[in-house]
């Protein structure tokens, strides 16, 4: 039987594209800007100065606390700066900027060989949160703090989420047919990590290609592959979760409340890496697609690379993009330039051409309830984004359940008032943080 969980959209997924296309390696950049910021949590602390030599795959940022993560030289150079530098989500933050030697040189000892079977939980854990690892399908959260079993929780299932359920997006579908290897070996041993004997695979099933290489990689594995409706958000953990083992997180509640714990595609490839290579976090798959892109690729690239270089790999602008998107286009960022770096949780570089977007003029809300029907945690969204352009913040989270949003967009693909019902979400969400912070403050 198909499962599924209740509301969802089916925006058109524009992934034909370059679901066809086998992943290209990006040239390396010039100069490498790499965020301290990479993931949730404490930024790292820069380790190096302007005019030191580093090597690829050396620390260049230390994680600063347990909900950090470390940062790496993804190119072999001088340090030309340690500051201020533009960033896809928070606009500026500290970063070390690499000026490349050409030479692309492995910090001494690196890649190495490894057998991951002779070593512990524990030692694997260790090896995961050195080698910087977040989670790549966007959330970066870091994959060690994930993996860290609570001692009041007792988890049985791991879950690799490859929906890819965003339009546009298809890093993941392109790593399940050509890097079958590594996703396998990394989901070994995120299950050895954690102590489980199962994992369920939930693939969408507009990817038949992919649902059959994994079933076939997986063979002969407590490993089991699940064909998936094809909805928006079919890949957001809350929805997933319900959808593949049938089991349902409580308001406010985190996956390891159910015990489970979920991974991304690319995370489990690098986790790979990590423990049977040494090989940090330094490059990731990444889409680049939309209408404004005159030969949209799969790429793998280096972190710190500019946007723009990764746009001119693919041939540059067919026509002005009305918008630069981090991410899809439901879940990711709008982009005041290309002058950005391409950063751990950048699936995709879309350039969306005037005209692509059913976009229009926000108007008042007409009460019809397709937002309601549209949302898949059950909310009303429609009466949040009505509570925040009031300011009744408290109300929102109060009675209408705030913080349950998972932010996915579906209510705002579906309202006929073209409502940034998100935008009014996200907002209230930080006048509800900042007014706990001023509250714990006295």
């Amino acid at each position: 039987m198909i499962k599924s969980f209740r509301g969802g959209v089916h925006p058109k997924d524009n992934k034909s594209a370059t679901a066809g296309k086998p992943i290209e390696t990006a040239p390396l950049p010039e100069v490498a800007v790499i965020p301290m910021r990479q993931h949730i949590g404490a930024a790292s602390v820069p380790i190096v100065k302007k005019g030191d030599l580093v090597k690829k795959g050396q620390v260049i940022g230390e994680a600063d606390g347990f909900v950090s993560s470390n940062v790496h030289a993804s190119i072999s150079g001088q340090v030309i700066d340690v500051g201020s530098h533009p960033h896809p989500i928070f606009g500026k933050c500290e970063a070390v900027v690499i000026s490349s030697d050409g030479k692309d040189e492995w910090q001494e000892g690196l890649p190495l060989t490894r057998n991951w079977e002779e070593l512990d939980a524990a030692q694997l854990l260790k090896i995961i949160s050195d080698a910087g690892i977040v989670g790549m399908g966007g959330a970066t959260f870091p994959t060690h703090v994930k993996s860290t079993l609570q001692k009041d929780k007792h988890v049985d299932l791991l879950i690799l989420n490859a929906a890819e359920c965003e339009p546009y997006l298809t890093a993941d579908h392109r790593m399940m047919l050509e890097e079958g290897p590594r996703i396998v070996t990394g989901v070994k041993i995120a299950m050895k990590v954690l102590g489980v004997e199962r994992c369920l695979v939930g693939i969408e099933d507009n990817k038949k290609d992919a649902i059959k290489k994994m079933t076939d990689a997986f063979s002969g594995l407590p490993v089991e592959v699940v064909a998936l409706p094809t909805k928006y958000p079919q890949g957001a953990e809350k929805m997933l979760i319900n959808a593949v083992s049938g089991r349902i997180i409580p308001s406010g509640g985190l996956p390891m409340d159910v015990g489970v714990v979920v991974q991304n595609v690319g995370t489990v490839a690098a986790i790979c890496d990590a423990v049977t290579q040494g090989i940090p976090l330094i490059e990731r798959v990444t889409t680049v697609s939309g209408g404004s892109i005159k030969d949209p690729k799969n790429i793998r690239v280096r972190i710190g690379t500019p946007f723009r270089e990764a746009i001119e790999f693919c041939d540059g602008f067919l026509t002005r993009p009305e918008k630069i998107i981090m991410g899809g286009p439901m879940m990711g960022m709008a982009e005041p330039s290309i002058d950005i770096p391409i950063i751990k949780g950048v699936s995709g570089i879309l350039a969306i051409a005037k005209g692509e977007a059913n976009t229009g003029k926000e108007a008042s809300c007409i009460r019809c309830g397709r937002c309601v029907n549209a949302c898949p945690m059950g909310l009303n969204p429609s009466m949040l984004s009505i509570l925040s352009e009031r300011g009744l913040y408290e109300e929102a989270k109060a009675d209408y359940g705030l913080f349950d949003c998972a932010e996915c967009g579906s209510c705002v693909f579906a309202c006929p008032a073209k409502r940034n019902i998100v935008q009014y979400v996200k907002y209230s969400k930080a006048q509800n943080a900042a007014a706990k912070l001023k509250e714990n403050r006295g």
